[in-house]
């Protein structure tokens, strides 16, 4: 999944952990073959491939993936969309844009995205994306899933407790061997080398999206390279998202929609779900958190 995942347990016997490891990576590497849009016989390269063509029988699995992400997509107006992958890329984040981009290659580079053009047929367990060249792929959803996914397998094998570190995307059930609290530390945006909050978490997970490398500067204003599917043009105004939450899939997705909708509106969506909280960091370092959010500040 381009990422790396760091899976740490609790067990009594060091041997027996070592062996519980090693079934997460391999549930881990079974669902990469399954969502990968880079593997050529994933399911969802199939789908992409009859972009427009006909519809694709896949997996309950997959089916179910997809279906909450169209759910997603309407929870946050469109801000979380699977189909951006589908997106022309006319920003570039390597230092060699000169110019923003034209309102037409702008209009144009969006053109395929758009989650009400994902049909779901839930009779024939079909998938099927209207426009030809349409994309879907799973990137602010995928690491999460992965991570529950092997959390819940290590927590049926009767695993005791254990973070598992999605790419910066973390999962984690029971306590330390200590019996202490996870600690998650909230890192500054401006330098990632130091933290400026603990948070414990218990029977969680977070997810942290960032402006921390990629971005352009025009005119003094500064563009991350999260791009706002429904409009083209790149978000402003938000230096991270960390969202917490039971489930490591929705913090992954809320912390890319909440990026995406700016600070106002994703702290009022936030403080509409339940056992759903956010950290919100802006352009000015100034934090906003949600309601829920109690700060530790000694590791």
């Amino acid at each position: 999944m381009g990422s790396r995942f760091e899976i740490t347990v609790v067990s009594t016997n060091e041997e027996l952990g070592h062996i519980n490891i090693e079934e997460a990576i391999a549930e881990i590497t079974r669902i990469e073959k399954l969502i990968s849009a880079w593997n050529p016989d994933s399911e969802t390269s199939l789908i992409n491939k009859n972009a427009g063509i006909k519809p694709v029988k896949v997996s309950l699995e997959l089916f179910n993936l997809i279906e909450r992400a169209k759910q997603l997509s309407n929870l946050t107006d469109g801000a979380f969309d699977i189909s951006y992958s589908s997106l022309d890329k006319v920003w570039r984040f390597d230092g060699s844009m000169k110019d923003i981009p034209t309102k037409e290659q702008i209009k144009n580079s969006i053109s395929k995205i758009g989650h009400e053009k994902i049909i779901l047929d839930t009779k024939a367990q079909t998938v099927f994306l209207k426009q030809k060249g349409m994309k879907i792929s799973f990137g602010a959803m995928g690491k999460g899933y992965a991570a529950d996914k092997a959390k819940s397998l290590l927590v049926s094998k009767q695993v005791i407790a254990g973070i598992i570190n999605a790419g910066g995307d973390l999962t984690t059930w029971g306590t330390k061997a200590s019996g202490e609290k996870w600690l998650i530390g909230i890192a500054n945006p401006l330098n990632k080398e130091r933290i400026f909050s603990w948070l414990p978490i218990v029977e969680s997970s977070v997810a942290t999206s960032g402006n921390y490398e990629k971005f352009v500067t025009f005119k003094g204003k500064r563009y991350s390279h999260i791009i706002d599917p429904r409009t083209g043009y790149p978000t402003i105004g938000i230096n991270s998202v960390s969202i917490f939450a039971k489930d490591a899939e929705l913090c992954d997705a809320l912390a890319t929609a909440v990026y995406v909708m700016g600070t106002e509106t994703g702290l009022s969506l936030i403080n509409q779900l339940a056992n759903t909280e956010v950290i919100i960091v802006d352009d000015k370092n100034k934090m906003f958190k949600s309601d829920g959010v109690l700060f530790e500040t000694n590791p």
